[in-house]
């Protein structure tokens, strides 16, 4: 599914990975537009138009002082009252409108036997994405950078459901978190397969303000286990939930980035999205 959107994102993720390899170097915008085969001026307009902000301030926010500064400011503070009472604004609204249920063990057994799933591609801000629902919510969301293996992930964790192509009204709420129109929001309810604990980290992560960042360490505190680090990480490399469920919004306690299911270029475009998002509105 080739459609400009889709072309556009690659051509600011190839520009993203660029700028991210030369930082030290400071690569000025010819030289940057140059690599994505673009004259300065629409790689400008296009970056612009994409990130809200040049090409030049989104790389600061890509820089590991950077990343270190907003763990710093909210590591004692900002995160834990997240937590307990939620922000007001856009960041808090993940934690509002969004219902998480655990399946039952009878919903998944025998491979997923007895759920019915609808299915459907969207283009998003960081590239093609498949979501998946239930009668009960949104139970899948992956990025597809090519649809067949996309589906056949899907597939995997419930081998043996029934699927349809279909967009249903409970895909449709959960795909408004890319349009950052919050208005008039929509519940949007996840029905997902998990342990306990599992479940626990993943709605933790919903908690995370737009434009923030935490760490597995913050993370397992927060859930009431500060020795479970990389039992969290696991849960967090094992979330079902592309971008609404912000996994990418974990980073490693020294401000690295790290890794990402989906790619580290894409996790660099969504965190610094987030971040010019946030500038934008203040």
């Amino acid at each position: 599914m080739n459609t400009q959107a889709h072309i556009n994102y690659y051509r600011i993720a190839e520009a993203i990975s660029y700028l991210k390899e030369n930082f030290k170097s400071q690569p000025d915008l010819d030289e940057v537009a140059e690599k994505v085969n673009l004259s300065p001026f629409h790689f400008q307009r296009l970056f612009s138009e994409w990130a809200g902000v040049s090409p030049k301030k989104f790389l600061q926010y890509l820089n590991l002082n950077y990343a270190k500064q907003v763990l710093k400011d909210q590591q004692s503070t900002l995160f834990e009252v997240a937590l307990q009472t939620g922000l007001s604004g856009t960041g808090r609204l993940h934690d509002l409108f969004v219902n998480v249920e655990g399946m039952t063990p009878g919903e998944f057994k025998n491979g997923g036997e007895n759920l019915h799933i609808n299915y459907s591609y969207a283009q998003t801000p960081f590239g093609q994405l498949l979501i998946a629902s239930t009668t009960k919510g949104v139970c899948y969301m992956a990025f597809a950078d090519n649809e067949s293996q996309a589906f056949d992930e899907l597939k995997k964790q419930f081998p043996l459901a029934g699927y349809q192509l279909k967009k249903d009204e409970i895909q449709e709420s959960a795909l408004q978190i890319f349009e950052q129109n919050w208005s008039e929001p929509s519940k949007i309810k996840l029905h997902l397969k998990g342990t306990p604990f599992q479940l626990k980290v993943w709605e933790t992560l919903l908690k995370v303000p737009l434009g923030q960042l935490t760490t597995y360490g913050n993370l397992a505190k927060a859930i009431g286990h500060p020795n479970a680090s990389r039992a969290v990480g696991s849960a967090v490399g094992d979330n079902p939930i592309a971008f609404l469920i912000p996994c990418h919004r974990v980073i490693q306690s020294s401000g690295h980035f790290g890794q990402y299911h989906w790619g580290q270029i894409r996790k660099n475009a969504m965190l610094g999205w987030e971040a010019a998002q946030i500038e934008t509105a203040n």
